[in-house]
């Protein structure tokens, strides 16, 4: 008898997985309020994703039965949104079901069943986190799933709400393609329907077709303009026709991937491949952009939206499955009147739409409505998509600068327009500078097994950490790779803070407290509740002592040490709240002030007022960058990442294994490692005035040794310098190397190893 064979393994497609059928799943934000209709027999689960979060459920129905339980607690979410008046629930009595308690545990469950049609709201009460609480419990999100008793069959994903009332809403069936016009500040959507589905667009200049000039979006004139394979939301964000005269401007994009250097499909491309008369994008512009007097081409350059290409090793064009999902899209704005083109790409002979063209959806909003600029961005391959927002601070840093990069979800100043980042340099090495670092990401761990998981997860003995200090520490896998860098606070027995660079963070440290089975540990994310600046320099301290004030209780402000923090108050007694920490990335004398949002314009007047007679001076992330590799600081994607351990990064003292007895993630590969390195981090002062930059390859006679990961012109070194991870055998001080440029051949830049950071190598400053 023979045994059937095991199933081959299948492709693995994050974020693209069937999903059940019939389940719907719907977020409901801290603080706010999630409506869903049901029908009877429809399941509605309420779940607690990261615990201790209560929930608050009305439902609305004939006989007030609907779920068969009693309301019986004030709606205190609903009493304030207008939902209650839309569904006619007097405001001041409204009542829930309250679900959830102070400690509940992550992922907590409780299931419904609907018996009648009725509408459930469910809220998530939550007031802003308090920090000078020591058992800090930040609202959080709940997560709503709903299994239908009567599934929608309907063929594909559901299209997305628009994001306003359309005035054109055009479905671009699979292997087609429309034209379309477009008035002057009207917003264009294009959205991807099923994901994985290339959609190529054209845009011309309404009012010169009509001079009888034809004058399209050129794709070379844009990468020359903006120096970027492709715009993205930001600084760089315009698209430009061959005569530099802007037709488009990027306002949001949740793909990230897309192409300006291939032609729109055609005729040839499928007659070469062997399939003469194939459906092809050119044709399809062809016959129906001929009405608006634009002659027929044999290959359009396009702007292919979602398709997923790119240049390998040999210089080759190669392309991919895109990586949209179901409702991605890009949204443009028009710049003058157009005439646009969408299509729905008919490639079915290669990954271009991963093998089976689906359909495209175009909406047109009115040039009246407002949409933030963003870039979305994903924890995971599947989760959910998060637009790039500002920080609290924005309303004062945008009066200052219209420079704003996108740096991890946030918009954050990259330049001042009345000073520049050498200035701002000079401020933080010779004054004070403040600058905005509210991108990083806070993670609040609590409970009586915070501890045990923070000292099995992280390199540092937390055990040794006391009550107000800070510790700085790497995040390893089992590898002995870095997940990331981060800072902890230890703000009681069992509450601490994690300051990282990565929301993913947080993903990993509740996975591993379910592999440890840790059960009395809470996780929980307060980025949005915790915003702040950093005021570095050496006259920071006289600075802050005017308007930083700390009760009897804390540690006095002006003899708070290095690595250490106080929770204290603006101004006085009954200032705003907030927590001082002797903390920085600069290599100077500095402290981080962290508050709620609701406070952040309030802390930035503040500041700003007192460091007027010091010459304070607002600071950018380009200056950001100078100052911190002079330090000889790490920064993640640089100087580590999942392939580089702590030493490789040159933050080897992160890793006390001698002291350290207790076990941690990673802790075998790194006692491995440490016995026989391979690289490590070193300073390399360059010869002449030509910087290197992120990625130049660095070698020993023809034998490439090692690879620079940060760079910049030294203002007080006057000096080009660079970190670089090399092998160890040329990692001695007054080792000669040289910097490759072009392909690390032709062009070489005399350099040597010399001792880092650069810049205060004994860390005097920061210490003073």
């Amino acid at each position: 008898m023979t045994l059937p064979s095991a199933p081959p393994p299948r492709l693995l497609l994050p974020g693209l997985t069937p999903r059940e059928p019939g389940l719907e799943t719907y977020p409901v934000r801290p603080g706010g309020l999630t409506g869903v209709r049901l029908s009877p027999g429809d399941r509605l689960t309420v779940i607690d994703r990261y615990g201790r979060q209560p929930a608050e459920l009305t439902v609305i129905d004939r006989t007030g039965t609907a779920f068969g339980a009693v309301q019986d607690a004030p709606a205190t979410v609903l009493r304030t949104s207008p939902l209650a008046a839309e569904h006619g629930v007097d405001p001041r009595s409204a009542l829930a079901i309250r679900l959830f308690g102070p400690w509940s545990p992550a992922g907590s469950r409780e299931e419904f069943t609907a018996t009648e049609e009725c509408v459930s709201l469910v809220g998530a009460p939550g007031a802003p986190m308090d920090v000078q609480e020591e058992e800090a419990n930040p609202p959080s999100e709940l997560l709503l799933e709903i299994r239908r008793s009567a599934p929608h069959h309907a063929p594909g994903p559901l299209l997305p709400e628009p994001l306003a009332e359309p005035v054109l809403d055009l479905r671009i069936d699979a292997t087609t393609a429309r034209a379309y016009e477009v008035k002057k500040g009207q917003y264009i959507q294009v959205i991807d329907v099923e994901g994985r589905q290339c959609s190529d667009f054209l845009a011309f200049g309404a009012r010169r077709l009509q001079d009888g000039v034809e004058r399209g979006l050129d794709a070379t004139a844009t990468r020359s303009f903006t120096g970027r394979a492709y715009p993205q939301p930001g600084l760089h964000g315009k698209f430009y026709d061959a005569d530099a005269r802007p037709l488009l401007d990027v306002v949001r994009d949740t793909v990230g991937r897309h192409d300006t250097f291939g032609l729109a499909c055609n005729a040839k491309y499928y007659e070469d491949m062997g399939y003469p008369g194939h459906p092809n994008c050119t044709d399809n512009f062809n016959g129906q952009l001929g009405g608006y007097g634009i002659a027929a081409r044999s290959g359009w350059p396009a702007l292919n939206l979602f398709y997923n290409t790119d240049f390998d090793a040999d210089h080759r064009f190669v392309f991919d499955e895109p990586w949209s999902r179901p409702g991605d899209y890009v949204l443009l704005r028009a710049m003058t009147d157009l005439v646009c083109a969408s299509s729905a790409c008919p490639d079915d002979i290669d990954p271009s739409n991963a093998w089976v063209p689906t359909d495209i959806h175009v909406r047109v909003y009115d040039a009246r409505r407002t949409f933030s600029m963003a870039i979305a961005h994903r924890v995971t391959p599947d989760a959910e998509p998060r637009l790039t927002r500002p920080s609290a601070f924005a309303p004062r840093t945008q009066a200052l600068t219209r420079q704003f990069t996108e740096y991890r979800g946030f918009w954050l100043p990259d330049t001042y327009d009345r000073h520049g980042p050498q200035e701002e340099y000079w401020a933080c090495r010779e004054r004070a500078a403040v600058m905005d670092l509210s991108a990083l990401r806070k993670f609040e761990v609590t409970g009586p097994d915070a501890e045990a998981l923070l000292q099995a997860t992280l390199t540092r003995n937390i055990r040794k950490l006391s009550h107000g200090q800070v510790v700085y520490s790497a995040m390893c896998n089992e590898t002995g790779g870095m997940i990331d860098d981060c800072t902890v606070f230890r703000l009681g027995d069992t509450n601490f803070r994690l300051v990282g660079g990565d929301d993913y963070d947080g993903v990993w440290l509740r996975e591993q407290a379910l592999r440890l089975g840790l059960d009395r540990v809470w996780i929980k994310p307060s980025t949005d509740q915790l915003h702040n600046l950093a005021v570095q320099g050496p006259a920071s301290r006289d600075l802050l002592a005017e308007i930083v004030w700390t009760p009897q209780t804390q540690p006095a402000f002006a003899g708070l040490g290095w690595f250490r923090f106080a929770i204290g108050r603006l101004g006085g007694p009954d200032g705003v709240p907030l927590l001082v920490s002797r903390t920085g990335y600069s290599g100077e004398l500095g402290y981080e002030l962290w508050t709620h949002p609701l406070h952040a314009t309030a802390l930035w007047d503040a500041v700003r007022e007192a460091g007027e007679p010091y010459g304070l001076t607002p600071l950018g992330l380009q200056a950001l960058d100078m100052l911190r590799i002079e330090a000889g600081l790490a920064f993640a994607g640089y100087e580590f990442c999942d392939q580089t351990d702590p030493y490789e990064a040159g933050i080897g003292f992160t890793v006390p294994l001698k002291t350290k007895e207790d076990d941690f993630v990673g802790r075998e590969a790194l006692l491995a490692r440490r016995a026989s390195p391979q690289r490590t981090l070193v300073g390399l002062e360059l010869a002449g005035d030509e910087p290197a930059r992120h990625g130049d390859c660095v070698h020993v006679g023809r034998s490439q040794v090692g690879v620079v990961t940060s760079a910049t012109r030294s203002p007080v070194l006057r000096k080009n310098i660079a970190l670089c991870r090399i092998a160890v055998q040329y990692a001695a001080l007054g080792t000669a190397v040289e910097v490759g440029k072009l392909d690390g051949h032709r062009k070489r830049i005399p350099a040597q190893v010399v001792r880092f950071p650069f810049y205060d190598p004994d860390k005097t400053r920061p210490r003073s």
